[in-house]
């Protein structure tokens, strides 16, 4: 049984994207993606194109084993098993595919990808920001600076 602040919580349904849209918007993500490399790291287009290209066969094959396999795995999960898979020492074509994707400059990928994921946010997720008041800010300052604090001594200690 639901308790109040359960069932506070509780919206409607948000909407699911189908296999086209994902698809579609994965599409998009790499052309961003690439004017992001091409800014950060300086590589044009044409020398990044097929490290995005490999990229987007990666998720694309992630999205189809999470579709037609499902389970409890998100599609992340199957996206990065393929990617470890196919980078593996012995796997076929992973020294070229490796090289290729050296054109790709990681906090240039990472830069749109974090500012997709600061605009997803749901509707359940501020409806319990909102419950959660001064109490979920108040931890969420004392954990950065405690990691910051932390990895600051580990770096310290060990550099």
């Amino acid at each position: 049984m639901m308790n109040v602040n359960e069932m506070d919580l509780k919206t409607e349904d948000e909407p699911v994207l189908g296999f086209k849209e994902n698809i579609i918007l994965t599409v998009i993500f790499c052309g961003i993606a690439l004017m992001s490399n091409w800014a950060g790291s300086g590589n044009s287009f044409i020398t990044a194109l097929p490290g995005m290209a490999i990229l987007f066969v990666m998720i694309l094959i992630g999205m189809t084993l999470k579709k037609f396999i499902g389970g409890p795995l998100p599609t992340v999960a199957w996206v990065s098993i393929v990617s470890v898979i196919c980078t593996l020492p012995g796997f076929p074509f992973s020294d070229a595919m490796l090289e290729q994707l050296k054109t790709l400059s990681f906090l240039s990928l990472a830069t749109p990808v974090l500012a997709y994921a600061a605009m997803a946010v749901t509707n359940m997720e501020v409806n319990l920001f909102k419950q959660s008041g001064i109490k979920i800010a108040i931890v969420s300052l004392l954990v950065f600076t405690g990691t910051y604090v932390g990895s600051a001594l580990v770096a310290e200690a060990f550099l």
